[in-house]
């Protein structure tokens, strides 16, 4: 994971946060210690909804960015370097 991108692997589980929480929060688990008596219905439909907001942001960043996670990637991100055309 050496060659990897800093931001490679800052999406990577930015996008891995997202979908674990998007998981718990469909089987009906909250990450944050919420109980039924402190927190109303309001509450609970606008952390799903920012739920399922981040997720979706984050899963279309990760979609639309140049991942480069394989060797062909890597040669790929190499060539465009040597030639002045990325970071």
């Amino acid at each position: 994971m050496n060659n990897l991108d800093k931001g490679t692997v800052i999406r990577t589980v930015l996008l891995l946060v997202a979908l674990i929480n998007q998981f718990l929060v469909m089987f009906g688990k909250t990450p944050l210690p919420l109980d039924e008596e402190s927190v109303n219905n309001l509450a609970d439909v606008l952390y799903v909804a920012v739920s399922t907001l981040f997720t979706t942001v984050m899963t279309l960043i990760t979609w639309f960015k140049n991942n480069y996670v394989t060797d062909k990637g890597k040669q790929q991100k190499e060539v465009l370097k040597q030639k002045g055309l990325t970071k």
